[in-house]
């Protein structure tokens, strides 16, 4: 009769586990950063420099989250 045995390493798992929750975190704070960022530079035009790029001041937030966390989010 054949048996077959797992072993995991549980430090293993725990340090992966801390890697992706990391990764998640660094991923946030860049999509975060990259909002704020997009925000105030649209922000700081001019009415008139916004209305030649075709923006009016009411998109701004939208196109903020759209550069940072995409069209569907």
């Amino acid at each position: 009769m054949a048996y077959a045995s797992v072993r995991q390493n549980r430090g293993f798992l725990v340090l992966n586990t801390l890697r992706d929750g990391f990764a998640a975190l660094s991923a946030a704070w860049s999509r975060s950063r990259t909002f704020t960022r997009t925000y105030n530079e649209l922000n700081a035009l001019s009415t008139r420099d916004l209305q030649d790029l075709g923006i009016h001041r009411s998109m701004i937030s939208r196109l903020a989250h759209e550069a940072a966390y995409g069209r569907d989010s």
